[in-house]
C-alpha cells in the first residue's frame, strides 16, 4: 500500500479528530481510563477539546504498575491538560488475580474499572471510556469482556481507528506519547501459573530498571517458574549485554533481587512472548467461561 503524502495524512487527522471529539462530545461527563500509552493519552486529549473540565483520567495503581509509568502518565496528563485521579486497586488480593492463568486479565481489568465507577458520585463522571482500538478486536483480549460487563465504553474501537490512526492523532494534538512504545503492566512478565506476588513484580521493576540504566531500553525481564529471569532485548542490542562487564553487572544485580538463574534470550525482544507457553485448551477454557467465544481460532494479543 502506498504511503499516505503528507496533505493526505493531515485530511485523515481532521476527519479523526472531529468524529472522535463528538463521540465524546455525546458521552457528557466523562472518566477516562488512563494509563499513559498512546491509545487512552490520545481519546484524553479528545475528551479536553469535547467537554474540557468535565472529562476526569483514572489511573489504577496496583503493585503491577510500574513506578515510572506512573510518574510518566502523571506528566502525560498535565500536558494534555486533563485533571488526574490516582485510584488503589485490590486485584492483588483476589485468588483469580494472583493464581496467573489465561483469564489474569479479565480480573484485573474488573478490579480497575470497579474501582473508577465506586468513585463515579465523588468524580461527576456520567460515562466511563477505554483506550481499546479497532486493532483490538478479534483476539483473545479478556479486558474487553470485562469491559463489556463493567459499561465501558470504547470511542477508538468504535469509530474504527487502529493503532496507527491513533498514532497519527497523537502527532496531530502533540500528545507526548505519540511514539511511546506499548508498556504492559508488571504482571504480564510473569509466566502462566507463576503466582502474581507484590514481590516478583517489584524483582521485575528492578531488574528492567537497572537493565535499562545500562542504556538498553527495548527490554523484558520475563519471570518463570523457579525464579528464573529471561531476559529479551532488541537483537542489535544482544552483544552489549553478552560484554563481560555487562553481563557481570547484571547477572549480579539479578541475583541480589532473589532470581536464581539469569539467561539471555537469543532471539531478542518479542512482545508477547509469553503467549507461547499458554496451551491452547488453556485459552478455550477462558474464551468459553469469560463468554469470549470458543472457536479455534481464539488467538492471542501480544499485550507482554
Amino acid at each position: 500500500m502506498a504511503r499516505m503524502t503528507d496533505s493526505q495524512e493531515e485530511t485523515n487527522q481532521r476527519v479523526w479528530a472531529d468524529r472522535l471529539v463528538e463521540r465524546l462530545r455525546d458521552l457528557g461527563r466523562v472518566g477516562i481510563a488512563f494509563s499513559g500509552g498512546v491509545d487512552s493519552s490520545v481519546v484524553a486529549a479528545a475528551a479536553v477539546r469535547a467537554v474540557g473540565p468535565d472529562a476526569v483520567a483514572l489511573t489504577g495503581q496496583g503493585p503491577a504498575l510500574a513506578a515510572s509509568e506512573l510518574e510518566s502518565a502523571r506528566a502525560i496528563a498535565r500536558t494534555i491538560g486533563i485533571r488526574h485521579v490516582i485510584v488503589p486497586t485490590t486485584e492483588i488480593d483476589d485468588e483469580a488475580y494472583t493464581r496467573n492463568d489465561a483469564s489474569r486479565c479479565y480480573h484485573c481489568k474488573t478490579h480497575l474499572y470497579q474501582a473508577f465507577w465506586d468513585r463515579q458520585s465523588s468524580l461527576g463522571f456520567g460515562a466511563l471510556c477505554s483506550g481499546a482500538n479497532a486493532d483490538d478486536a478479534g483476539d483473545y483480549r479478556p479486558g474487553l469482556t470485562a469491559a463489556a460487563e463493567q459499561r465501558v465504553e470504547h470511542p477508538l474501537l468504535d469509530l474504527g481507528l487502529g493503532k496507527e490512526a491513533v498514532r497519527s492523532l497523537a502527532r496531530f494534538w502533540n500528545v507526548p506519547s505519540a511514539e511511546k512504545p506499548a508498556s504492559p503492566c508488571l504482571a504480564s512478565r510473569l509466566a502462566l501459573g507463576v503466582e502474581v506476588t507484590p514481590e516478583r513484580v517489584g524483582r521485575v521493576e528492578r531488574a528492567e530498571a537497572f537493565i535499562r540504566e545500562l542504556g538498553l531500553h527495548e527490554l523484558r525481564v520475563r519471570y518463570h517458574d523457579g525464579d528464573l529471569a529471561r531476559i529479551e532485548v532488541g537483537a542489535a542490542e544482544i552483544g552489549r549485554l553478552l560484554a563481560p562487564a555487562v553481563r557481570e553487572a547484571v547477572v549480579k544485580e539479578l541475583r541480589s533481587l532473589g532470581f536464581r538463574f539469569v539467561s539471555l534470550d537469543l532471539e531478542g525482544f518479542r512482545s508477547g512472548s509469553l503467549n507461547a507457553l499458554i496451551p491452547a485448551e488453556e485459552l478455550q477454557r477462558a474464551a468459553r467461561h469469560l463468554g469470549d467465544g470458543s472457536s479455534s481460532g481464539v488467538r492471542t494479543s501480544p499485550s507482554n
